[in-house]
């Protein structure tokens, strides 16, 4: 289970199609695990839905012809994401965060500085050993039971439960040091195993043999690794360990 200090809130967003500057948010969906809160709401593009992509998540222009316009959906979300969260979703960085940057600057609402977590980088860096990190994926490689699939509020609930299965007990801010490509500045702050066989296992209960494989293997050299390195060091943990 995540352990979550700060307050996450898992979201997701559905378009009219792909690109931010022509395109629109028609439907934007939460959840707030620790409130166990969800927050869903079709929106009025202001421009028609293309079929093709309405082949893909069914929402119709009937649909949205009364949804509110995003400045006043977003005032909504603005408030249910209210205090010190995170916000989390799968392809975030290519695709949900830019979409909500652009309409947010359309409806000439603030944007708060909001920390970001996106499940698909964290999949993809901490899991290599999965062939894909679709969403869809890894629901079925967890185990956890399907639902609507292209819903804004049904990919939501499955970021979740995909979410805890992928980070076990590891703190959102352990999560958001380890997504840096920089160095860690505090590595006490990385306390237990991100990847691997060792997932969620602290570092002091790792088998001496699975660190030396990790040293004869080069996971230390690499460059998104060396906060993990730091912290073995400053626990030594990788005194006696030979290759």
């Amino acid at each position: 289970m995540v352990c979550m200090v700060l307050r996450p809130i898992f979201y997701d967003t559905e378009t009219t199609g792909t690109l931010p500057d022509k395109d629109r948010i028609i439907e934007l969906a939460a959840y707030d695990p620790i409130r166990n809160l969800s927050f869903s709401e079709l929106i009025h593009p202001g421009i028609p839905i293309p079929q093709e992509t309405t082949a893909i998540h069914h929402i119709t222009d009937e649909m949205v012809k009364d949804a509110p316009y995003f400045a006043e959906a977003g005032k909504k979300f603005l408030s249910f994401c209210e205090g010190d969260v995170v916000l989390i979703a799968h392809n975030n960085d290519a695709f949900d965060k830019p979409f909500l940057e652009k309409e947010f600057e359309r409806s000439f609402l603030s944007l708060p500085p909001w920390r970001f977590i996106d499940s698909l980088k964290w999949a993809r860096k901490y899991r290599p050993d999965l062939p894909r990190h679709s969403l869809q994926y890894l629901r079925e490689a967890f185990d956890i039971p399907s639902n609507q699939a292209h819903r804004a509020l049904h990919d939501v609930v499955t970021l979740y439960r995909v979410f805890i299965s992928l980070c076990d007990d590891l703190t959102l801010d352990v999560i958001l040091e380890l997504m840096k490509n920089t160095s860690c500045k505090n590595p006490t702050a990385i306390s237990h195993m991100p990847f691997g066989k060792y997932q969620g296992t602290r570092l002091e209960d790792i088998p001496k043999g699975y660190i030396q494989w990790l040293q004869k293997n080069g996971v230390f050299d690499k460059e998104e690794n060396r906060s993990l390195k730091a912290a073995f060091e400053k626990k030594n943990l990788l005194e006696g360990v030979s290759l």
